[in-house]
């Protein structure tokens, strides 16, 4: 399913969100970029515009308590069956281990 939200929206409410939580834990910006080891300069550009690295926005998520649920939101979704008359039913596909499209 694709999302209404664009990227560079999605990359403010991020960045939002991520320093809504360090304030709840009353974390300054230095004191989360000291726990994290992302550069005070990096996580200021983050709360400002939303870009950051990969690497440092799970550094920084590691911290504020939430990397377990990132990594939850990206893992593919398996199909829920209502009986075992489905599961059955359900012809096996083999799992692909890479893509067809460049």
């Amino acid at each position: 399913m694709m999302s209404l939200i664009s990227p560079s929206k999605a990359q403010k409410k991020l960045a939002e969100n991520a320093r809504a939580k360090r304030l709840q834990m009353a974390l300054t910006q230095e004191g989360l970029a000291n726990r994290s080891g992302v550069p005070v300069r990096t996580l200021r550009k983050f709360e400002q515009e939303g870009a950051i690295s990969l690497a440092s926005f799970l550094k920084l998520y590691m911290v504020l308590g939430g990397l377990d649920d990132i990594i939850a939101a990206s893992a593919s979704k398996q199909t829920a069956f209502a009986s075992i008359d489905e599961v059955l039913s359900t012809p096996r596909a083999p799992t692909r281990k890479r893509g067809t499209r460049k």
